[in-house]
């Protein structure tokens, strides 16, 4: 199947050639259906390069904008009425960014229709084709992006007619030539934030607890081992934990072990990934006796709950919001300029919310207290 500029071109040439083309002799010169046809027409119009008419379509008249053809089909007065997302998830993490884009595509005259997956690539393609079958002129999604049927998926999303952006995903170094464009977070240089403020504080250890599951653990552990390098910190004997979710079965022992490691190594400083696992490690710190700030300082990532936990843990900040509205800005430009405009991939960087949790200096700490 021919990309998406190359069938605006032939288009563009046709409508050029003859002064009006019917929508059905564009169905067979382009070997397409006339669903995609009809989507090609529309993105055309929306930009001024074409006028719809009843079963076709002809160049627009010098200086009137197609809607005041007679004849024209008139689209709806927002050219991005409906957006699709599809979000891994309507809990933690997810509602700012979900919200993010709302707001965008609302102040853009459109509206957003959300799915949710559960970090599958089977149901994510489902919820895209769901969407697609009900009309969207764009999509935002957050895909699972790891191994072959990840692979699968990318490649099938570069390969639809309407514009995709990623959210808080881009494709893998095996996959360089898919053009999509994406709107993330640099989960890697908030590492390295968290690790700088402790620092500042004499902290020359920083241990990490990462989690288990995240598709965001491996740009946090890459920004954590670079900041320490950069800074001439050592990583030897320093604990590196990954745990389960909180909660779930072996989770508790997970976080018994970090504390352990803590206690064996001098380590007095953590990086945890995310809130409620700080949280759980402050309680377990708690139950041992071990003081947070005063012997042990903790840097949640994320900030969901962080400033409600006790004492309030200083914590990493995406700006999820604004990388909703991001994303759906990018999709909104991607319609309005579909020939060429080049691909986008843009990072947006985190901010650091100093709070309670780490501001006692390290020279005043005590060591941390091994398991009773």
């Amino acid at each position: 199947m021919r990309l998406a500029a190359q069938r605006y071109e032939l288009i563009l040439t046709a409508v050029r050639e003859q002064g009006a083309v019917r929508l059905a002799e564009l169905v067979a010169r382009l070997g397409v259906t006339p669903v995609t046809v009809r989507r090609d027409v529309t993105a055309l119009a929306d930009r001024g390069l074409v006028v719809r008419v009843h079963g076709g379509i002809t160049l627009p008249r010098h200086g009137q904008h197609p809607s005041h053809e007679p004849h024209a089909l008139v689209g709806p007065t927002a050219p991005h009425a409906l957006m699709g997302m599809v979000a891994p998830s309507v809990e933690y993490y997810w509602p700012a960014i979900i919200q993010g884009a709302q707001t965008a595509v609302a102040a853009a005259g459109g509206r957003l229709v959300l799915r949710t997956s559960c970090y599958d690539p089977a149901e994510d393609r489902r919820q895209v084709a769901e969407l697609l079958d009900r009309g969207v002129r764009a999509l935002l999604v957050a895909p699972s992006t790891s191994g072959r049927a990840g692979a699968e998926l990318l490649r099938w999303l570069d390969g639809l007619d309407v514009p995709v952006v990623l959210v808080e995903r881009v494709p893998p170094p095996e996959l360089p030539t898919v053009a999509l464009d994406a709107a993330v977070t640099d989960h890697s240089l908030g590492a390295g934030l968290a690790v700088r403020h402790l620092a500042t504080l004499g902290h020359r250890r920083v241990g990490l607890v990462a989690s288990r599951h995240s598709p965001h653990s491996a740009a946090i552990r890459a920004g954590w081992a670079a900041a320490l390098a950069s800074l001439g910190m050592s990583a030897q004997g320093v604990p590196v934990v990954e745990v389960p979710p909180y909660g779930s079965p072996g989770w508790a022992a997970a976080c018994e072990e970090v504390l352990d490691q803590c206690a064996g190594s001098g380590v007095r400083a953590l990086l945890v990934h995310a809130d409620r696992e700080a949280i759980g490690v402050l309680d377990l710190a708690r139950q041992r006796g071990v003081e947070v700030p005063g012997d042990l300082a903790v840097v949640s990532y994320d900030d969901e709950v962080a400033a409600a936990s006790d004492p309030p843990l200083t914590a990493v900040r995406p700006q999820k919001h604004r990388l909703g509205a991001l994303a759906a800005q990018l999709a909104l430009a991607r319609i309005t300029d579909p020939l060429d405009r080049p691909v986008h991939r843009v990072a947006l960087w985190p901010t650091l919310a100093v709070r309670t949790s780490c501001g006692t200096p390290a020279s005043t700490t005590r060591p941390v207290s091994s398991r009773a």
